[in-house]
Order: C-alpha cells, then structure tokens, then sequence
C-alpha cells in the first residue's frame, strides 16, 4: 500500500512542477484558506495526503511509536495508514485509553462533590449548634416564634430537673457518709472511755497497796475536740475520788 503511494508521489510532483511555475522562483506563503479551484485544490490534496503519509510512517519508525491515520477525500474516499496489525485495533485503544481517563476525572469530580457536600453539611451544623448555645443562654430570641420559646422552654425545665437530680444525689450521698462517720466517732469515743475508767481503776487500786509506794501512772492523753465527741456530752461524769472508795482492812 505504501508502495502505491511513494509511486504516485513522483507524478503528482511533476505534475505540480507543471502547474505551479512558481516553484522554480521559489516557495512563498501560501493563504490557508479553500482552494477554490477544483484541479488546484485536488492537486494540493493528493501531494499533502501523502507528504502526511510520508510524516506519520517516519513518526512510527524513529520514534517507535503506535500511529493510526485517517483521511477522507471531499469524494468520500478513505486513506488510511496504521503501522500496527490495523487501523482498528488502534482505535480500540484509543476508546479503552479515553475511556478509563474520562473514568478517573468522573471519579474526581465525584469526590470533590462528595467533600464539598460534607462540608457544607458540617457548616450548617456547627451554625445549628451555636444558635442553639445563644438560645439556652436566652440571647438571639427575636427569630424564634412561640412555639419555638414553648419547645426551648420544656428543653430547659427538663435540663433544669435533671441538674436537681444529680445534685440531691450528692448530697444524699454525702449525708449518708457523714452519719457513717458520726457511727464511726461514737464507737471510738465508747473506746477511749473504756481505757480511761481503766486506767483510773488501775491508778487506785495501785495508790491503795501496802507501803505506800508511789507509782507514776501515764498522764491519760488529750484528745483534739475537733475529731472525737466530749465524754461529757455522751455519758454523765462518773468521778472515782480516793474519799468514796472503802478502807482496806488487814487481817
């Protein structure tokens, strides 16, 4: 096929020299426009189809590249030129390359929605919450209307009765703790009252042996009022003078 093409390439050059005597002055620039005349315009096609032929095979050979051309004439005849297996296969893969690249952009543009969407969701909801912050605080009330301040009026009392709530349940919890602590100060003030009578016992009973030995008994320690009851405001005084206590008598 390429064959045809460089053999009717000679031709279509001599028949331009024919034509264009200007080629012998020089090439000049030539206005991209139609080419009005039909032989001119014919002429011009055949040598730049195949000069475009001539271009894409030397792409394909030096560069190793895939290269698929297509030509229509104004008649409706086909050129074509494809140095892989066929024109075809290349523009499979041109559909499948297009394909998964129009695949990723939908994908982009997909998240980039998906995001933006979120955000504006997370906006109006941070917006919500700050409107709802100044109503429990009673400021910005002029846009609500009386049903709004009826339904901001139950949020209240709701938040209010359960506020009470937790707050008699400390202190129930810290008067059931004192009075287990009263409990606790009790049994220790009936403790230390026990030891006191017993040590005074002892102290008297020594006082009374015969020979008038002299004990020093330990002075009974003192007890800070803050942490343990009077013995006095429990019990009545008990005194243990020596003048009560009856003479011992010798055998």
């Amino acid at each position: 096929m390429l064959h045809l093409f460089w053999g009717s390439t000679t031709d279509f050059q001599n028949q331009s020299r024919e034509v264009s005597p200007q080629r012998k002055m020089g090439r000049g620039k030539i206005e991209i426009k139609r080419i009005e005349n039909t032989t001119n315009r014919q002429v011009t096609f055949c040598k730049r189809r195949n000069g475009l032929l001539k271009k894409a095979y030397e792409l394909s050979v030096l560069c190793d590249a895939e290269v698929a051309l297509i030509v229509f004439s104004s008649r409706g005849r086909l050129y074509e030129y494809a140095n892989n297996s066929s024109v075809k296969s290349t523009i499979e893969r041109y559909k499948k390359a297009s394909a998964d690249s129009s695949n990723t952009g939908s994908v982009s543009e997909a998240n980039a929605q998906f995001y933006q969407q979120e955000s504006s969701k997370l906006h109006q909801q941070i917006r919500n919450l700050q409107n709802s912050n100044r109503h429990m605080l009673g400021e910005s009330l002029g846009s609500l209307n009386f049903k709004d301040l009826k339904s901001l009026e139950i949020r209240l009392e709701k938040g209010i009765s359960r506020i009470r709530s937790k707050k008699n349940e400390l202190l129930f919890a810290e008067i059931e703790y004192m009075q287990k602590r009263e409990i606790d100060l009790h049994n220790d003030n009936q403790y230390l009252r026990a030891r006191i009578a017993e040590n005074e016992r002892n102290q008297q009973q020594m006082s009374l042996m015969p020979g008038g030995a002299n004990y020093e008994l330990m002075p009974s320690q003192q007890f800070d009022s803050r942490n343990y009851f009077q013995l006095n405001e429990l019990q009545p005084n008990q005194s243990y003078s020596r003048q009560d206590q009856p003479a011992l008598q010798l055998v």
